[in-house]
């Protein structure tokens, strides 16, 4: 805001705009300024509302044999009408967001210690599993009824949570979390309500790297028993991402607040990588891979969505320059069916693609002059050469000679960067 002025000042001392203008200028960043809300207060008020409900809960346990079963009830259900007191006065005094942030905070964790608290004053059975899944479907409204993006975050980090109690071996049971996709759907409306409002806005980029990093972590919890498909049913989750990553919308944001193309190109590459060694496939090839299992059934249902991704992005694009990472899932299924069935092949293949991606990695940089890219391209190269060590037969002065080889490389490669990005500002 102070530099806005100070440029206004300037602008008017020029004679570049006249005093009628600046001011008008200064009181709508005024205006602006007033309805935003204040970051830092919310954050504190949000830090505050949890460690308050935490202090309360602590206070209570310390003496809590003393108290009557009614007593502790009514103890149960005071941070809840505390918070929703609160939150109906914020409501009704439209107050500022940072209110309806701490008291939505403070409900969503009244929710779950009222919730364990009643269990045990009256031993109701349950299991960790269904205690989160209550606990999340009580906040969810939360989020449009306070407009919250505090709870919008904690609903997604809890239904991640609730997804790998239910869906891994660790947890209280080894079932597909369906009800986990419930409730991610859930937070849905708001995300696209937030990401229309504001693409690049700060809510908008952590909703979208939570909700990549999500359905990363739990996809594997679909597994049964066919577990050769958790390589397929992960490649189609990463050709998904990568292609909602090159639609309209999220293309035109800053590649650091694009968590879909990131992980979605991330995780292609990690996934080849594996499949590389040529171990790996004699595992593979070990197992009968179960067609119309549900890991089969989760593979195409993921494979369409990511074919009518790519057919989207293709058709809205002016350019149409092809992109390997585009297409990497569709040759990952043609390569996954065929090393499945010719043992060795696979390996051939995968290394192929693989280099070919970091290939092209190295071309997307140099052409958009963007350094990242470019060492990410010599990265996934130089990591297929060093995972090549360790499966053949190579004299350790050739190894070393190759490592010089590769660190040479990199500085080259920058070096080239930097003087073509030179050269080009100095055109200019």
């Amino acid at each position: 805001m102070k530099s806005i002025l100070n440029d206004l000042s300037e602008l008017v001392e020029r004679n570049v705009i006249t005093n009628n203008t600046a001011d008008i200028i200064k009181q709508y960043y005024q205006q602006k300024q007033e309805h935003q809300p204040n970051r830092l207060l919310t954050v504190f008020g949000v830090l505050g509302s949890a460690l308050v409900g935490l202090g309360i809960i602590l206070i209570l346990a310390h003496n809590w044999d003393n108290f009557s079963k009614g007593l502790k009830t009514m103890f149960a259900f005071l941070p809840l009408v505390i918070g929703q007191a609160i939150a109906g006065y914020s409501i009704l005094k439209s107050k500022n967001q940072s209110w309806k942030e701490s008291s939505g905070t403070f409900i969503f964790f009244a929710f779950g210690a009222c919730m364990a608290i009643v269990s045990q004053i009256y031993n109701i059975p349950g299991d960790l599993g269904n205690y989160l899944l209550t606990w999340i479907l009580l906040g969810l409204p939360l989020i449009y009824v306070l407009n919250s993006n505090t709870i919008a975050v904690l609903s997604i980090v809890f239904a991640t949570y609730y997804a790998c109690v239910v869906g891994y071996s660790f947890g209280d049971g080894s079932n597909p979390p369906w009800w986990y996709l419930v409730l991610l759907i859930g937070t849905i409306p708001y995300y696209v309500k937030q990401f229309k409002a504001d693409a690049s806005g700060n809510i908008s980029t952590v909703l979208n790297w939570l909700y990549a990093i999500s359905l990363a972590i739990v996809l594997a919890t679909f597994i049964d028993n066919n577990w050769p498909l958790v390589f397929m049913m992960y490649a189609m989750l990463f050709g998904i991402f990568y292609n909602l990553g090159k639609t309209k919308p999220y293309e035109a944001l800053q590649l650091r607040r694009n968590s879909f193309s990131i992980i979605g190109s991330l995780g292609i590459v990690v996934l080849l990588m594996i499949l590389t060694f040529n171990v790996v496939w004699k595992e593979i090839f070990r197992e009968q891979i179960l067609v119309l299992s549900q890991e089969w059934y989760i593979s195409m249902l993921l494979f369409i969505i990511a074919l009518l991704l790519l057919f989207n992005s293709i058709r809205h694009k002016k350019n149409n320059k092809f992109n390997l990472f585009q297409f990497a899932f569709l040759i990952f299924a043609f390569i996954f069916v065929i090393g499945g069935t010719l043992e060795g092949l696979g390996v051939v293949l995968s290394n192929i693609l693989i280099v070919a991606l970091g290939l092209f990695a190295l071309k997307i940089g140099a052409d958009s002059m963007r350094f990242s890219v470019l060492n990410f391209g010599l990265l996934i190269i130089s990591t297929v050469i060093i995972c090549r060590f360790f499966d053949t037969n190579m004299s350790f002065v050739l190894r070393g000679i190759l490592f010089v080889l590769v660190g040479i490389g990199f500085f080259i490669a920058n070096y080239l960067m930097l003087k073509r990005q030179k050269c080009l500002t100095n055109q200019s």
